[in-house]
């Protein structure tokens, strides 16, 4: 029997925040969530928190690094940061999470 994990607060420093846009809601109904999380992230350590902080059974992370784009502000170039987000599909029979409301 697997023993609850306790939630850390390492775990909120992995998960960033939830990435929310119509590709993710499209997503979550083939049990999938989008979160934003560090870019030192490992996939182990996304599934541990995930499955601390909202308490679900997690079968597979898929993770993405997006590039930032180069803009332009008042004639200036500048650089937006990279981001790194991971895709979490829910076990089978999990409830989904509701990333719309309080952890």
């Amino acid at each position: 029997m697997a023993k609850k994990q306790e939630v850390d607060a390492r775990h909120y420093d992995v998960i960033l925040a939830p990435h929310i846009t119509e590709k993710s809601t499209l997503a979550s109904e083939n049990n999938a969530v989008v979160f934003k999380v560090a870019g030192d992230a490992t996939k182990p350590q996304i599934k541990e928190a995930v499955e601390a902080i909202y308490r679900t059974k997690v079968s597979a992370v898929n993770t993405i690094v997006v590039k930032g784009k180069t803009k332009r502000w008042r004639g200036k170039p500048y650089k937006r940061s990279d981001m790194k987000k991971a895709i979490v599909t829910l076990a089978e029979g999990q409830d989904p999470i509701d990333i719309t409301s309080g952890i």
